[in-house]
């Protein structure tokens, strides 16, 4: 089977939420041998929807997947319930949060899975850490670069980059946080 970019948005803000995210990565490149070709950095960003919560820690990543969606969307969502994420208030509070944002140039619109992520283009929490590893990457519905989408953006929403430091909790990341060893 051939293997595709795959972009995937982490986040987790309960218990020790950089390395949740840095566990989440991890468990995501032991999938049916997924492979890490970037890390972002490490983002602290604001709540979105729910502001009655502690502030996010964010990061996205490329994959080179070979699954197809479904599987990868499935697998994703097994992780998630591994580290004990229950479904509660919408945009609520979460001790991981993994979202599928593109899967190569493909357009899914299911009930369940929708691809590219609906709403990523709306929030500074996933384009902040997209443009830094994939800024001239097209949304295949849109026809815009992720840096583009950035520069549009409303910037109410406070997004804060994570000292260098923060970013390695976990040892499967080299120092600079950027790649697996």
């Amino acid at each position: 089977m051939s293997k595709y970019p795959v972009f995937i948005g982490i986040g987790s803000n309960m218990v020790d939420a950089v390395d949740n995210c840095a566990k989440g990565i991890h468990e995501i490149g032991k999938i049916a041998e997924n492979r890490i070709a970037a890390i972002s950095s490490f983002y602290k960003t604001e709540p979105v929807g729910y502001l009655g919560q502690d502030w996010f820690v964010n990061c996205v990543i490329k994959i080179e997947a070979n699954l197809t969606p479904h599987a990868l969307f499935t697998s994703l969502q097994e992780i998630e319930k591994r580290f004990g994420r229950k479904r509660g208030i919408k945009w609520g509070p979460r001790i991981i949060d993994l979202d599928i944002l593109l899967f190569d140039d493909l357009i899914i619109n299911e009930k369940d899975l929708k691809i590219p992520h609906p709403r990523m283009q709306e929030r500074r929490f996933v384009l902040d850490p997209l443009s830094e590893i994939a800024g001239n990457l097209v949304h295949p519905v849109i026809g815009k670069t992720v840096k583009e989408l950035l520069k549009e953006l409303n910037f109410s929403q406070k997004v804060e980059l994570l000292e260098q430091r923060e970013q390695t909790p976990h040892p499967s990341l080299s120092p600079e946080g950027r790649g697996l060893r």
